[in-house]
């Protein structure tokens, strides 16, 4: 992995402990954006005081991007700023919106498999 990926890809890598994961993060470029799925509170909380990036979603994905008010863009090498919401007035403010969701009541058609009867929705 040598630059961003926008596509269908996932990159998986695997660490010894959970807190190697965080200087593979920090290593590289800042990210446009930022996941982490878990109901760990001292996780959450490590994860968004120390990882720096564009949006950050705790228990999902993209949400952020859709969420009206949250600015959208990046910071470092990943954004040149927010452009959502009332965000473009304060485009020399660095602000990083981070939004939590539980796992509880989400939707199963959101996830595989994807029956027939999932696809009639």
């Amino acid at each position: 992995m040598q630059e961003e990926i926008f596509g269908p890809l996932m990159p998986i890598l695997t660490v010894e402990k959970l807190e190697d994961s965080f200087k593979i993060i920090q290593s590289k470029p800042k990210p446009l954006a930022a996941y982490l799925f878990t109901n760990d509170e001292q996780l959450k909380k490590n994860f968004v005081q120390n990882i720096s990036s564009g949006g950050m979603l705790i228990n999902d994905t993209i949400l952020h991007v859709a969420t009206d008010g949250l600015p959208f863009g990046g910071v470092g090498e990943s954004g040149m700023g927010s452009y959502h919401g009332n965000s473009h007035l304060m485009l020399l403010a660095i602000r990083r919106p981070v939004l939590y969701r539980s796992f509880n009541a989400d939707a199963s058609i959101r996830y595989p498999p994807y029956t027939t009867q999932k696809q009639d929705y």
